[in-house]
């Protein structure tokens, strides 16, 4: 119980530890890493489920992707369908988590099977209308 420390490690910290530790058994690996409680009578518990979940953690997968949901709305599906009238609506979500503003102009590319939207940048295209005016 020397090595423990008094609250339990989280990310990257937790990782190295555990690399550290990978010739112990899982309960000795999660005892040093802090992932235990001493009950009344003196005995030690190990926390195995909050050790997991602190390593899975650690490591960016998200046990609950129901927990990050503020109840509002619909979530993204990163799919769309073509509607009737024949258009595909890509939703604010989206363009809200690319950080589009109302204005910004895209080129569409087609390919076989794939539609390519090539964000435009304006002062790009300032730069390169400058330069076609001068030669």
């Amino acid at each position: 119980m020397t090595d423990s420390p008094t609250t339990p490690l989280t990310g990257k910290a937790l990782l190295q530890k555990v690399k550290e530790l990978a010739n112990l058994p899982r309960r000795e690996t999660a005892k040093r890493c802090g992932y235990y409680t001493v009950t009344k009578d003196n005995q030690t518990r190990v926390n195995l489920t909050d050790f997991y979940d602190a390593v899975l953690a650690a490591k960016g997968i998200p046990l609950d992707p129901e927990g990050v949901k503020d109840g509002r709305g619909r979530e993204p599906t990163y799919r769309v369908s073509v509607h009737k009238n024949g258009q595909i609506v890509i939703g604010s979500t989206y363009t809200q988590e690319m950080g589009l503003q109302p204005g910004d102009e895209f080129e569409i590319k087609l390919g076989y099977k794939h539609i390519h939207l090539k964000q435009l940048d304006d002062d790009k295209e300032d730069s390169v209308e400058a330069e076609e005016a001068t030669v």
